[in-house]
């Protein structure tokens, strides 16, 4: 009950943050026509706070006794079913349809925490890039750790390199590492604080696997930006994120091998950040073909809302009440050849 109480306090405090009617606008007018009628009830749910929901990511390498039994006493249940085509048995994850947070665990240097909130739809990247043990993976712009973490949940990299090129960013992503992976792993693995346009140039066909999870207009803070100045200079600076998303993409396919594959997301519903960029890759890059993505989609298609419409190697996952998980888009492209 206490607990309950404290998480209406914070669905308060959610609801006391204004919204900001110069984004809104802005995405009224494009995302109606981008959308069509999908649009209103996005809106609804980007707008409310009080129905988001979270999940709870376990982390297999601080397993709590009791944890699941009391996720199931709050109406959790597991949030992947077997039917994917790619769920490691390590890799687990609790979701419920009622809205709330389970409680944060603060970071305790040397100490485990035993979970992750995260947004579910957030793990959709992870499973589509199917990592397994032993292979060469590059997180390309890695903070705040979440999709990292996941990526350890599901295998045990050969080499895992974790990219930020943001300083204040680069800090975050090496505490969320430290609290949740233990040292013997946690030295397999480089944090870096470089261009991540540039690494492919300096790693060429390193890689098997790379995520590349652009710094994109993101929806859901965007709608709540306090100072109504930046989010006027944040609106103005997203016509030039497609260009920085291409060009990351782009070095991504240079560090990946022939044969590796990347998975691209995006946390934007924005169409300019999303197909059009991965249009453009595959309209540039001969060397790279489409991953047809619709086995996963249907697999989880009862946790997750998608726009109809999309390729079969891209998905768009639309916030819903009662699934209020995305906006995330992900795409997955394979390098069939060096040039």
């Amino acid at each position: 009950f206490v607990l309950s109480l404290k998480l209406e306090k914070k669905a308060e405090g959610k609801l006391q943050k204004q919204i900001c009617q110069v984004v809104l606008q802005h995405f009224e007018k494009q995302y109606t026509a981008e959308l069509g009628e999908a649009w209103s009830s996005v809106r609804d749910v980007l707008t409310s706070p009080w129905c988001w929901q979270h999940a709870v990511l376990l982390n297999r390498f601080s397993l709590s006794p009791g944890l699941e039994s009391s996720l199931a006493e709050q109406g959790y249940h597991p949030a992947f079913p077997a039917a994917l085509p790619y769920l490691p048995a390590a890799f687990r994850c609790y979701t419920r349809t009622a809205p709330g947070r389970f409680p944060a665990q603060k970071h305790q240097p040397g100490r485990l925490k035993e979970y992750y909130l995260l947004n579910a739809a957030s793990l959709l990247p992870v499973l589509a890039l199917e990592v397994k043990d032993g292979e060469d993976v590059l997180d390309l712009c890695a903070a705040p750790g979440g999709k990292s973490v996941a990526i350890l949940q599901c295998a045990c990299p050969g080499h895992f390199h974790c990219n930020e090129y943001d300083d204040l960013r680069s800090r975050w992503l090496e505490q969320t590492l430290e609290s949740f992976i233990p040292d013997p792993l946690i030295n397999l693995i480089t944090v870096s604080k470089l261009d991540g346009r540039q690494i492919g140039d300096l790693q060429p066909e390193f890689y098997d696997k790379v995520l590349v999870d652009a710094p994109c207009s993101n929806d859901r803070s965007w709608l709540f930006s306090a100072d109504p100045q930046q989010a006027v200079l944040r609106l103005m600076q997203r016509k030039e994120l497609s260009s920085l998303q291409f060009q990351l993409l782009r070095s991504a396919v240079k560090a990946l091998r022939p044969g590796g594959s990347l998975v691209y997301s995006t946390c934007t519903l924005s169409r300019a950040e999303n197909s059009d960029v991965i249009n453009l890759i595959l309209s540039s890059c001969r060397n790279v073909m489409p991953v047809d993505l619709s086995g996963m989609a249907r697999g989880v298609s009862q946790e997750f809302t998608f726009l109809s419409g999309m390729q079969q190697h891209e998905l768009l996952v639309l916030p819903e009440k009662g699934r209020a998980w995305g906006p995330m888009y992900v795409a997955k492209l394979k390098k069939v050849s060096s040039t």
